[in-house]
């Protein structure tokens, strides 16, 4: 298997893809109710799913499971059986239940102050374990509660499995003999914000949008006063949705180019390998950024844990980029695709030497940061 980076992107082979229009809102699903009601208890014998389909097979159907023993993880990570590893459930990102007893007891002692602790001086919003994802948990159990099978599915064929390797999908349970969207249904219930970060959903944007602002008018979950959770919500979306318009504008121009990939797709591997020596323009997270003697390697994070090196051989460009700035953002870099190899190592990789062949999303940084932008 060809390596980026040393790691490496896993390909596998699919059957019948089912195309999906990467510009495109839609609201169109496999079957969707956003009607939630008291679900049967579970008995395997009434109802049993479609025959088991490969999880990594191209398509937005993922295909219907049985729940795992103990499926809820979360709030927004469930497990099934025939999926190995945990489900990354699509467009919501409900908050960390409290885990530690030191971050449960600071909670009790006083909340305000636990959260502050938490930020410290981060100039982005940051994860905390709260009482709010201990809700989120409840949340999720009484909505799987007597539900066997689920359906999954995707918001893109191309996007199959997240940079940690778990699957990403909606997750639908069948009420009152419909097939109804937890995600959406979380959002509505105020356990999680309309989750912007890695984009727009492209098939669910209007009713996630619309569940998020019922659940805002009705002060439910997250949105009430009293809630002991983030409180920063406005905050962390405009940081999400200045990534989502960012990421939604190459997708735009993606749709009419050849010349565009985006690392987090299963193919992506495979499309600079015939790219080869042609230019491209690429996007994908910001990771690890090293220095080796004359040159820094930028790693730009793929679907698990591979990566592609983004070289500058000038340091000093490197500086004026401002890209060590924007580590854990998205970024589009355009250049030739070359093959680096020394020894047993073997890569793809794209050599910056100009500052325009970078571009990074607008962001909403505090003021005390306008003046570092990129190339000053």
């Amino acid at each position: 298997m060809r390596a980026w980076g040393g790691m490496g992107f896993a390909l596998v082979w699919l059957g019948l893809a089912a195309g999906c229009d990467r510009g495109a809102i839609t609201e169109t699903s496999v079957a969707l109710t956003e009607t939630a009601v008291e679900a049967p208890q579970r008995d395997r014998t009434a109802e049993s799913p479609k025959p088991p389909q490969e999880p990594d097979r191209e398509g937005l159907l993922i295909g219907e499971f049985h729940l795992a023993e103990e499926p809820v993880v979360d709030g927004d990570t469930i497990r099934v059986e025939g999926v190995e590893g945990s489900i990354r459930l699509l467009s919501i990102d409900t908050e960390e239940k409290l885990r530690s007893k030191a971050n449960r007891a600071a909670v009790e002692r006083d909340f305000a102050a636990y959260l502050q602790k938490k930020r410290g001086n981060a100039i982005r919003p940051q994860k905390a374990e709260t009482p709010m994802g201990d809700e989120a948990t409840l949340f999720a159990e009484a909505f799987f509660e007597g539900v066997d099978v689920v359906r999954l599915e995707r918001d893109d064929a191309k996007e199959m499995r997240g940079q940690y390797g778990r699957l990403l999908a909606y997750v639908f349970a069948k009420k009152n003999g419909r097939w109804t969207s937890y995600n959406v249904e979380c959002v509505r219930a105020g356990m999680s914000p309309y989750f912007t970060k890695y984009g727009y959903s492209h098939r669910f944007h209007n009713q996630l949008a619309h569940a998020e602002a019922e659940a805002r008018e009705a002060q439910r979950g997250i949105w009430s006063p009293d809630a002991k959770g983030y409180g920063d919500y406005d905050e962390r979306k405009a940081w999400w949705d200045a990534r989502a318009e960012f990421i939604r504008a190459f997708e735009h121009e993606a749709n009419a180019r050849d010349d565009y990939v985006q690392l987090s797709h299963w193919d992506a591997e495979e499309r600079l390998e015939e790219k080869l020596g042609q230019g491209v323009t690429v996007l994908a997270t910001i990771g690890q950024i090293r220095t080796f003697k004359g040159l820094v390697r930028v790693s730009l994070s793929g679907p698990n844990g591979g990566r592609f090196p983004i070289i500058f051989r000038d340091r000093a460009l490197f500086q004026r980029s401002g890209m060590a700035r924007y580590a854990g953002e998205p970024v589009t870099v355009r250049g030739f695709v070359e093959r680096y190899e020394k020894q047993d190592y073997r890569t793809l990789q794209i050599q910056v030497t100009q500052l325009d062949q970078a571009a990074f999303p607008t962001l909403p940084w505090p003021e005390e940061e306008t003046d570092a932008k990129p190339g000053r």
